[in-house]
């Protein structure tokens, strides 16, 4: 569910049209529901009740200091991938003892921050990650809680590109090394092993996986818990697919269902990671047509956003419901229009910048504006200034009204780190003493 809808000849976000909040704030420029936000929180609470999950929001699907901000008064913790995530929800509050850290590329400096905040674990993915952590521990004189991240070679059935728990993904360690890593955090005085983490890929839209993935996880914690009194927690991951083209995604409560009954035997907390899932569908690319192009081929349609705003659809081959903002309302969700086909493309020189490809939608005028739907994850934090492009504003809408939450970039931004008149120095090291001869 969402809250963006159709009426009055208008597409409007919560009771703010769309059309009019271009004009008020240019385009292209993304645009949030709170109200969807909010929504989809409790709708993971409903779902999961009786489990009383930790939910940590995946900072990498938007990680805007509003977005994070609203999240955490829904009562949200905050999953992190990077010392920039973690200095994020630093930034507003968030209580560290409800942030678990993921990634299977730490540095010194992202594992010393975090910490020194006490973050609530770590998700431990390699023997040589583990070794580095309570080397840092221990010169901080802190303990590190840790959660071994266990992959069970499991499909999840989803684009190969946000696959994760496959023997060939990069993510997690097999079975039986991850509980040989886990008796190694176990045996160390700087760490403590406070749960197993699991998670299988993103946008996945088959629940049948995830029951996999937790007997399995919560089967290496029963033969861990006798000698590790702080194991606790179960970490689930995220990934639960959204509607992008129709509305097959399952309801939340499908997912619970699958996992229910094997988190409720461990007698383990559970921890979660969505983020798709509650702002995914929150959000809209607002986009304004330049030009109508025709060949003997196709029609083009060429708008001012580019892939450097969009890369889902040239990097994930994504699909996007889109529709003018102005005009007859779209067709249901899974069905076209019967209007002419065409492609939807951007200014960015690349074949590969485009939003849509053979589409059915109606004739658009130079100047109408296009609403890109469901880009409130992995939308904007995927962005960037390719071909010098200054990336959009953020817009957040709740109820009547709406807020810049990130203004639009200006060439200033772009050129402000830069320096043309460089300065050169030397590295104080030996040069190698080469063959005389």
């Amino acid at each position: 569910m969402d809250h963006f809808r159709h009426d009055d000849g208008q597409l409007w976000c919560e009771r703010v049209p769309l059309a009019p909040l271009a004009g008020a704030v240019g385009t292209p420029a993304f645009v949030y529901s709170a109200a969807t936000m909010r929504d989809h929180v409790t709708r993971l609470h409903q779902a999961f009740d009786g489990l009383d999950p930790l939910i940590c929001y995946a900072v990498k699907a938007n990680g805007n200091l509003a977005v994070l901000k609203l999240l955490q008064e829904s009562g949200c913790g905050f999953d992190v991938v990077s010392g920039g995530e973690l200095e994020r929800v630093l930034a507003i509050g968030a209580d560290p003892a409800r942030v678990v850290f993921a990634g299977v590329g730490k540095t010194e400096d992202e594992m010393d921050a975090a910490i020194r905040a006490g973050v609530l674990m770590f998700n431990v993915e390699s023997e040589e990650e583990l070794e580095v952590l309570a080397d840092r521990a221990g010169v901080l004189g802190k303990t590190a809680g840790v959660a071994v991240r266990v992959n069970p070679d499991v499909d999840a059935q989803t684009h190969h590109h946000i696959t994760t728990g496959k023997k060939e993904n990069k993510f997690g360690v097999d079975l039986e090394r991850g509980e040989a890593l886990a008796r190694r955090a176990i045996a160390h005085p700087a760490m403590s092993l406070r749960g197993i983490h699991c998670h299988i890929g993103s946008q996945i839209t088959d629940v049948a996986p995830y029951r996999a993935a937790m007997e399995a996880a919560t089967g290496l914690a029963a033969a861990l818990k006798p000698d590790a009194p702080d194991l606790e927690w179960l970490n689930m991951g995220g990934g639960y697919g959204i509607y992008y083209g129709d509305d097959s995604a399952p309801d939340l409560v499908d997912y619970a269902q699958a996992v229910r009954p094997v988190v409720a035997n461990s007698g383990l907390k559970l921890v979660m990671e969505p983020g798709r899932v509650i702002v995914g569908n929150a959000g809209a690319l607002l986009t304004r047509v330049l030009f109508n192009k025709r060949t003997d081929a196709r029609r083009f349609v060429i708008v001012d956003a580019g892939m450097n705003d969009l890369v889902r659809p040239s990097l994930y081959e994504g699909y996007h419901r889109m529709w003018p903002a102005v005009g007859d309302a779209p067709p249901p969700l899974g069905s076209e229009s019967g209007d002419e086909p065409c492609d939807i493309v951007g200014p960015v020189c690349e074949s590969t910048d485009f939003f849509a490809k053979n589409r059915p939608l109606p004739a658009m005028e130079r100047g109408d504006v296009l609403a890109i739907m469901s880009v409130g994850a992995y939308a904007f934090s995927m962005s960037s200034n390719y071909n010098d492009r200054p990336r959009p504003p953020e817009v957040l809408v709740d109820g009547d009204e709406y807020a810049i939450v990130r203004e639009r970039e200006t060439y200033e931004d772009l050129l402000r780190r830069e320096q043309p008149g460089a300065v050169f120095r030397r590295l104080d090291v030996a040069e190698p003493q080469g063959d005389a001869s």
